[in-house]
């Protein structure tokens, strides 16, 4: 009998089933000092431990971590189990950020299966599962949806059942978790790098994030194994070398948060994420492409209660090798995916007030 994990295909899913993900994962600073080296992400709130105690994100003196950090620390815990035979992950909807992570916490994670259904082909077909991170007190960080396109082992297998889930357009505002002890009295707008605060976003605007950044081959595969993602087409060229496209594919989260820390260019005062409404990877990235990125305001959300902090419903489109000064969305033909959009993006975040 083989010992090696040779992960679930299509047919080992059942609806209802409840997986507990292997390896809980301490964070460290280290993580933090990397997470900023692999992505250049500059939001003073989680930069500057004195930044974050002016505004009450602190625990004893530091400063919380990316958000994103914990959601790719809680993501990779799941792949062994549920994306190991994976064609694709195809996107994410229900996303809540819980409490904040901070160096020393101890995350893991928990997945229930709320949908299955095989394609046509026979071949392959998609698994829904329900995603809590968890700290070492057993509180929520972090909750989402994702669907994912998992190979079969066997064609013929048929499946005992069958369900694709309602999944909501976007996390609704009552339901936005924002930190116990937030306060923005005292958030420096010179400091955070932005002049602009929610009251100066309008539902509509486009804003082109301008810069670009080119991803490294030894960058994500660092960032592959420092989120312990063991999907074979992020890190393993000899199996890859022989697939459809000839080489290793880059993790989507990884563009994720590339395309985030781009998005301070114009957006530098959106310090903390507290929902993923919805997302998908359009298209494939490799070694060698430059990432460029553009944000539309799709909301402007009221926070019941508080004069000091408003969210913005954000959609982020990511290109490969395209700058986005025109905004690049649809093909020519008007309906398709442009192919240089490798994200497509769905999130809120919070955002201070003026004052008075």
């Amino acid at each position: 009998m083989s010992k090696t994990n040779q992960g679930n295909f299509l047919e080992d899913f059942r609806l209802g089933q409840v997986i507990r993900h292997a390896t809980p994962r301490t964070v460290t600073e280290g993580d933090v000092a990397l997470y900023t080296a692999l992505y250049g992400s500059r939001f003073a709130s989680h930069s500057s431990a004195k930044f974050a105690v002016a505004i009450g994100l602190a625990e004893k003196g530091r400063a919380p971590v990316d958000d994103l950090l914990a959601f790719h620390i809680v993501f990779g815990k799941t792949v062994p189990d549920i994306s190991l035979n994976a064609v694709a992950n195809l996107g994410y909807a229900a996303g809540r950020f819980g409490v904040p992570v901070f160096p020393g916490d101890t995350l893991s994670a928990i997945s229930t299966v709320i949908g299955i259904k095989e394609n046509s082909n026979r071949q392959t077909g998609v698994v829904y599962v329900r995603t809590t991170g968890l700290n070492q007190r057993g509180e929520t960080v972090l909750e989402y949806i994702r669907w994912v396109m998992v190979r079969k082992r066997d064609p013929n297998a048929t499946l005992a059942e069958t369900l694709v889930p309602e999944l909501p357009a976007a996390v609704a505002a009552a339901d936005l978790i924002l930190p116990a002890e937030l306060q923005l009295e005292r958030y420096d707008t010179i400091l955070a790098g932005s002049p602009y605060l929610w009251d100066d976003y309008a539902p509509g605007e486009r804003i082109d994030h301008v810069d670009g950044s080119t991803i490294e081959e030894a960058e994500h595969m660092m960032a592959t194994r420092l989120w312990q993602n063991t999907a074979r087409v992020h890190f393993n060229q000899f199996t890859e070398g022989q697939g459809r496209f000839g080489r290793r594919l880059i993790y989507g989260g990884h563009i994720i948060s590339l395309a985030r820390a781009l998005s301070f260019n114009g957006l530098g005062n959106a310090f903390k994420l507290v929902a993923i409404n919805g997302g998908r990877h359009a298209n494939p990235t490799f070694a060698g492409d430059t990432i460029f990125a553009w944000s539309e305001v799709l909301e402007k959300i009221e926070i019941a209660g508080r004069t000091d902090v408003g969210a913005l419903r954000l959609r982020l489109i990511a290109t490969r090798d395209r700058p986005c000064a025109d905004f690049p969305l649809f093909a020519d033909n008007g309906r398709d995916t442009d192919p240089a959009v490798v994200l497509d993006f769905d999130y809120t975040v919070l955002i201070p007030r003026r004052k008075g």
